[in-house]
């Protein structure tokens, strides 16, 4: 009976371990905390093109990221006639929906959409647990229920990725592609418990 207690233990938790750093080394954390400087520039206005695609339905038009303080984002997206079709708010930790397009205005949608663009621009990230791989240092931090895990670049220092679960299943990744000058100009949104893409193209000044 012991026996199959431990072996049921050992199977449960392993059947809520993650692939996310399956194979990496963990070793003790080198700093408290990492910088994500993407959308960290509050004399930048960052525009991007952007493809939305969920539940079969697609929008585009343009995104809008702008730093007003130092804990303070804005996130816009427009059609590229000028509609507004979202307008989300950050502050610190505090989220406000300033306006939603009908018809994204759903509780699954919004709740993910919101999400997405908070990994998108916090910028502070304190680091619980460190991993290593041969070409990258991943940083895991927990925020509200979920881990986010940072991969960064070993040679270049950039991030590279984002990657969100849950206690046993990844939800989302963040792909930045193109980094110039603390710019990526390609990012990728990709779900795993949801019928939702993002594809952002940067529109150079």
């Amino acid at each position: 009976m012991r026996y199959l207690l431990i072996s049921f233990l050992i199977g449960f938790a392993s059947s809520c371990s993650l692939s996310t750093t399956k194979g990496f080394l963990e070793q003790s954390p080198s700093k408290d905390r990492v910088t994500n400087t993407y959308f960290s520039n509050a004399e930048i206005d960052y525009v991007y093109k952007i493809n939305l695609e969920v539940y079969k339905h697609h929008f585009g038009g343009l995104l809008i990221v702008k730093k007003l303080n130092d804990n303070h984002h804005r996130v816009v997206f427009t059609t590229e006639f000028g509609k507004k079709m979202m307008d989300f708010e950050y502050i610190g930790n505090q989220f406000k929906v300033n306006y939603m397009f009908e018809d994204l205005n759903k509780k699954i949608i919004v709740n993910t959409l919101s999400k997405d663009f908070k990994l998108l621009v916090n910028q502070y990230i304190l680091v619980d647990k460190e991993f290593t791989t041969p070409n990258e240092l991943v940083y895991q931090t927990k925020q509200d229920k979920r881990n986010d895990f940072y991969f960064y670049n070993k040679e270049t220092i950039k991030l590279e990725k984002i990657v969100s679960t849950s206690n046993s299943n990844e939800k989302i990744t963040i792909f930045f592609n193109e980094v110039k000058d603390e710019i990526s100009k390609e990012i990728k949104f990709i779900h795993k418990d949801i019928k939702m893409k993002i594809h952002l193209n940067y529109i150079s000044n």
